[in-house]
């Protein structure tokens, strides 16, 4: 945890010297307990960006799919950013519940709820892990949108960012009581989220 403290001011200077990065809704973070933070996908400097926006010394928790561990260094770097692997695809409850648990108890999650970056900076397809932390812990999730100021929406060194909360969704509405509606309601839920991420978009684009 020390060492996090060390860290995140001296990522933070870095951050803003290589990219000229603007925070918006920061009014939006939820301080005090537990939250789950939703952003869409482009970059694999997606949760650095988050994370530095959000600026708390109390450590969140971030999923990193395993791949990105796999290198001692930046498993090392991550792991001391609050970051947590998890193995895509595989069914990974153990970790889930874990994180689900921590989530509950008052620690924020930054997860992405696309699963893998989009190849053309465009919203790719949502699936239901963050909402199913998010219901289960009985916390708000806030959307996040993250934009970059290049002609194909990806992100380059040098180039202009803009990280943008949304209004949180309040825990009670992420909340499936009906296990025989739950496809259902997931699908109402990713269609809420990619909507909270098109208008974030709109209000702030370059």
């Amino acid at each position: 945890m020390v060492l996090y403290w060390i860290l995140l001011p001296i990522v933070w200077v870095i951050w803003h010297v290589l990219w000229r990065i603007r925070v918006y809704g920061r009014e939006n973070l939820i301080r005090g307990r537990g939250f789950v933070i939703a952003p869409n996908h482009i970059s694999d400097l997606d949760p650095v960006f988050v994370a530095i926006s959000v600026f708390t010394f109390h450590r969140m928790c971030i999923l990193a799919k395993e791949e990105l561990f796999h290198n001692w260094f930046i498993g090392w770097f991550l792991r001391n950013m609050g970051a947590v692997p998890i193995a895509r695809g595989k069914g990974d409850t153990n970790t889930v519940g874990q994180v689900t648990e921590q989530v509950s108890k008052g620690r924020g999650l930054l997860i992405f709820p696309e699963g893998t970056r989009t190849k053309d900076g465009k919203i790719g397809v949502i699936k239901s892990g963050a909402f199913v932390v998010a219901g289960q812990a009985g916390v708000d999730m806030i959307p996040c949108r993250i934009i970059y100021g290049t002609k194909d929406g990806r992100q380059h060194l040098f180039c202009r960012v803009k990280v943008c909360f949304g209004e949180p969704i309040p825990a009670e509405e992420l909340k499936i009581e009906d296990p025989r509606h739950s496809m259902s309601e997931l699908r109402a839920l990713k269609n809420r989220l990619r909507g909270c991420w098109e208008e974030l978009y709109e209000q702030n684009k370059f």
